[in-house]
């Protein structure tokens, strides 16, 4: 069940960044789940893939590297998903921004509830 509540926050993150961005485009939310399910599957298979060919630039620049990762993997999402739109890499690496701060603000309002409980 949290499998299916993080692809649903991640999906409201992608609805709110790409209102936000103008180089970045969805065609309604089943789209954005698409995009979710589609970061979902290239984080869990892409990116440790990329973290470990790129480490050393990774420690040299202190971590800031790993953005730049994440906006492979987000223009590797819209090359997968043909309803989302990235208009470059720098529309891809300001969503991933978003897309992070979204997501955690979507989970601690939603954790905060939950511990309420």
């Amino acid at each position: 069940m949290n499998f299916v509540a993080q692809i649903l926050v991640s999906a409201l993150a992608v609805m709110f960044a790409q209102w936000i961005l103008p180089g970045v485009h969805t065609n309604g939310f089943m789209t954005a789940l698409l995009v979710a399910l589609a970061l979902a599957f290239l984080n869990a298979l892409v990116k440790p893939i990329l973290v470990i060919l790129t480490l050393p630039v990774t420690v040299v620049t202190l971590g800031f590297f790993l953005l730049v990762i994440n906006a492979i993997n987000i223009l590797l999402a819209g090359w997968i998903v043909s309803d989302f739109y990235v208009s470059g890499f720098w529309s891809a690496f300001l969503f991933s921004i978003i897309l992070s701060i979204t997501t955690f603000v979507f989970n601690e309002i939603l954790g905060s509830d939950n511990q309420a409980k």
